[in-house]
């Protein structure tokens, strides 16, 4: 397995894990209107993402958008999508992925990175063992404009 840092190139491989990804949150299928949001975020250097990779064909991916803490004063990262092809899945894919992330947020010198998830997520056993710590103190709201 490969885990690297995607580019626009590589953006025929992306598409359609993240229509699937999409699709698994019960998003209609539209390969064309992924391509053109990754497209948009890719030319506006807006997103972070690392592919991984079986033998060149794409097995799944994580992507990164970077935000603000007003409070310290720090850039850190949103792990908004993470996703792994079911046939590849429980191949520690996942966490090669989260470790990418996690190495690349080092790398930058940014506080940390944050995500969120589905009370009912498998994943979150993952997330624990890697080293996220689940917030306790603060609570999310989102104001949807729909």
């Amino acid at each position: 397995m490969e885990i690297r840092r995607a580019s626009l190139q590589d953006l025929e491989l992306i598409v359609p894990l993240f229509d699937a990804y999409r699709v698994f949150y019960e998003q209609k299928s539209d390969l064309e209107a992924a391509r053109i949001f990754l497209k948009k975020r890719f030319s506006k250097d807006e997103t972070v993402i690392f592919l991984a990779l079986d033998k060149g064909k794409p097995i799944g991916f994580t992507q990164l958008y970077m935000t603000f803490s007003s409070v310290s004063l720090q850039p850190f990262f949103i792990l908004n999508d993470l996703f792994v092809a079911p046939e590849a899945r429980k191949l520690g894919v996942g966490e090669a992925l989260l470790n990418s992330a996690k190495e690349h947020c080092k790398q930058m010198g940014y506080k940390g990175l944050a995500l969120e998830t589905g009370v009912d997520n498998p994943a979150q056993k993952l997330y624990e063992r890697l080293g996220w710590e689940k917030d306790e103190a603060y609570l999310h709201y989102f104001w949807s404009n729909t």
